[in-house]
């Protein structure tokens, strides 16, 4: 099998939701370097060539095309500028909202909506019934290929204008509240037991489940900055999930 065949198969078990960047083991998110290494090397094999579509043009490597769908694939992509990347896998139910951006190696699970100008990112992973609103973006991950991609679990909440980048992890239930930012540097203040989460020892920061997450701030704590006032951005659990939590963000099924 040539370098290109072995590509062409991947990228087809990818968008059959065969083959994932990375899945659970044990309860344990592990990564699939060599799957990330085909992806690597479609950029390499590819050419530029020209794909422009009507009075719009484009040009990428001739490896890595727009995927197209069929209504057999049972995804709802709504008209208006929407785009997915070959090698990304919807799953049947999902809900695209324009425009959009799915990249290569993504994995969007039964159930998820994807909001306007929201994107998902190079093998980013999301779960079931994950609401990611309008402007939210989930950074991708391809390098290196032992990286864990930004995951993101089931029935997760994601609000508008929100940033989930370098591999971070929100566990399932968890709420993330309008424009919070979360990456591997920035620690998150958990206020119902007063202590910080920092990034763990594989330099993942996992906000846990059930967490409601809101943007926050905390004092510098010396310096020329603490003598002034300032303050550095900081990520606020304020309270894990409950009923009242849950109504709130409840989508009408009759948007589905």
């Amino acid at each position: 099998m040539t370098d290109r065949e072995k590509f062409y198969d991947t990228i087809a078990a990818l968008e059959s939701g065969k083959v994932r960047v990375a899945e659970k083991v044990d309860g344990q998110w592990k990564v699939n370097s060599w799957v990330k290494e085909v992806i690597l090397s479609g950029f390499r094999l590819g050419q530029l060539t020209d794909m422009t579509q009507g009075q719009f043009s484009f040009f990428d490597k001739d490896t890595i095309p727009a995927r197209k769908f069929t209504a057999a694939d049972g995804v709802r992509i709504v008209p208006g500028g929407s785009s997915v990347r070959a090698g990304a896998y919807l799953a049947p139910s999902v809900i695209m909202m324009p425009p959009a951006y799915v990249n290569i190696g993504a994995y969007v699970d039964e159930g998820t909506m994807i909001d306007s100008h929201a994107l998902v990112g190079s093998c980013a992973q999301v779960g079931k019934h994950v609401h990611l609103s309008a402007a939210s973006q989930l950074g991708g991950v391809l390098e290196p290929v032992g990286a864990l991609p930004v995951i993101i679990e089931d029935n997760v909440f994601i609000g508008g204008n929100c940033g989930i980048y370098e591999g971070t992890i929100v566990k399932e239930n968890a709420v993330i509240g309008t424009g919070v930012i979360i990456n591997a540097s920035t620690a998150i203040f958990d206020a119902t037991t007063g202590e910080y989460i920092r990034a763990n020892e594989n330099g993942q920061m996992v906000v846990p489940a059930g967490a409601v997450v809101v943007a926050g701030s905390r004092p510098v704590s010396k310096g020329p900055g603490a003598e002034q006032g300032i303050h550095l951005y900081c990520p606020v659990i304020v309270k894990y999930r409950d009923s009242k939590t849950s109504g709130s963000i409840t989508l009408e099924d009759m948007l589905r």
